[in-house]
């Protein structure tokens, strides 16, 4: 009797599979077969949790993803790192300091940390981040700094932005680069009536603009451009007439947080007439850098936890964030912090969790580079691999719930589409999917949801 309902189990299980699997052929050769799909890619794999094969429509294609990428950094990252992991970015002084009088420099150094001055987290924004800095010179008595403010940005590299980013992409926040003093996530906004500029969200140092915007259309479709270390920005394409906020990226953020520090230590009664200087721009006027004392540390400064930076990494999908945890990767296990040396890693990593490198092109940590490509099998695969791990609560906890219901992280660019993620049924049947498609001329994303649907 028990061996009979084993087998009357299996085969509705079977039958179940297989009815699914039919319905998702269907879904997705309509979509394949559509005017706006003609000479597109479609890379789409379905497991259930226990990664048991459900359907698959070219699984092991290597498509361009998106910001579907972030799932392979964020694992690596919470598994390497670990969930409680902070960065640190800490104040000391050179020379002495007596009668209040520092007779020396100021120093603020800092491991990379892509949260400092960030607005997404109670107790660490601007002004939290001010008013600790500000506390502790005072505590250590120093009421006049004779020398220089330095802002010590030689923890990574100089390469700023990761290769193949486009240029179009650069100036706007989501192209902000990285650097070893990142601050206020690296963004500037401003406030735009048609073409003119009513205000910025902070006084952008150093930064003269070309403005080619034109007035037009209803929605924002303009472009900012601007490069690391660059004092020019230049701003085109069309805004309506009515005041909406463009953001972008800010060129040189270790110098903007140096005035700002500046500014600060004047409003605070603190004696200061000297300069701002940061180590890369004294490298840039071929001097030599300035290195932060070890000794005489007045103020150290842990960033969130790991858990946390993931949790907005994958809902708010920041670039920053990847691509700052591909050198921090690249720095603490190869002891490079390089993207180059940092993306090795990554595919290493999943390299040894069993996933064909074939199906695994890195090129970022984030996904905005259209050089990476990965296939939707490849995606299940490390889905499946975090599921079972102790740390994967604060991995799905980032999975933003999309349109359609379903939890899934999406990936968008130009005629790129993605979405993988989990997902229960009404019914109870546990899914883990990806679906990537490139060269889409139709509406990407409700058509991609059409067809995830089907597991609903």
């Amino acid at each position: 009797m028990k061996k009979a309902f084993a087998i009357l189990t299996l085969s509705t299980q079977i039958f179940f599979a297989q009815n699914i699997s039919q319905k998702l052929d269907a879904a997705t050769k309509n979509l394949m077969d559509s005017s706006g799909a003609i000479s597109s890619s479609l890379s789409f794999y379905v497991s259930d949790e226990n990664g048991n094969f459900i359907y698959e429509y070219q699984g092991n294609k290597g498509l361009s993803t998106a910001s579907t990428q972030k799932i392979f950094t964020a694992a690596a990252a919470l598994e390497t790192l670990g969930k409680n992991y902070t960065y640190t970015t800490t104040s000391s002084y050179s020379g002495t300091v007596s009668g209040g009088v520092l007779k020396g420099n100021l120093f603020i150094s800092s491991n990379g940390d892509p949260t400092l001055g960030s607005w997404r987290y109670d107790a660490y924004k601007p002004e939290n981040f001010r008013q600790k800095l500000i506390e502790a010179i005072k505590k250590s008595g120093i009421t006049k700094i004779s020398g220089d403010v330095i802002i010590d940005d030689s923890y990574f590299d100089h390469q700023t932005i990761p290769g193949g980013w486009p240029w179009d992409d650069l100036g706007n926040y989501y192209g902000a680069g990285v650097w070893g003093i990142n601050w206020r996530e690296n963004q500037f906004d401003i406030n735009i009536n048609g073409k003119d500029f009513k205000g910025f969200s902070y006084p952008l140092e150093g930064v003269n603009w070309l403005n080619d915007l034109k007035v037009g259309g209803s929605s924002d479709q303009s472009l900012i451009f601007t490069a690391p270390h660059s004092n020019v920005a230049l701003i085109n394409g069309t805004l309506p007439s009515k005041t909406v906020t463009v953001s972008g990226s800010t060129p040189n953020p270790p110098l903007q947080l140096g005035v700002e520090v500046k500014q600060w230590l004047k409003e605070s009664g603190i004696d200061f007439s000297g300069k701002v200087v940061t180590n890369s721009q004294l490298e840039i006027e071929g001097k030599k850098v300035l290195e932060a004392p070890k000794e005489n540390v007045i103020f150290t400064y842990q960033s969130p936890t790991l858990d946390k930076i993931i949790y907005w990494f994958l809902r708010k999908s920041i670039n920053l964030y990847g691509e700052t945890l591909i050198k921090t990767l690249g720095k603490e296990k190869k002891g490079n912090p390089s993207f180059k040396s940092g993306v090795a890693f990554l595919k290493e990593f999943w390299k040894s969790k069993g996933i064909n490198t074939n199906m695994i092109n890195f090129a970022d940590g984030s996904g905005l580079s259209p050089q990476n490509y990965v296939s939707s099998k490849a995606e299940v695969q490390a889905l499946l691999y975090a599921k079972k791990q102790p740390w994967f609560e604060s991995y799905y906890d980032g999975f933003p719930t999309q349109d359609n219901g379903m939890k899934m992280k999406s990936g968008t660019m130009r005629d790129t589409k993605s979405f993988a993620g989990y997902h229960t049924s009404k019914d109870g049947k546990k899914y883990v999917f990806s679906i990537i498609i490139n060269n889409y001329q139709g509406s990407g994303s409700s058509e991609l949801q059409k067809i995830l649907n089907v597991l609903k």
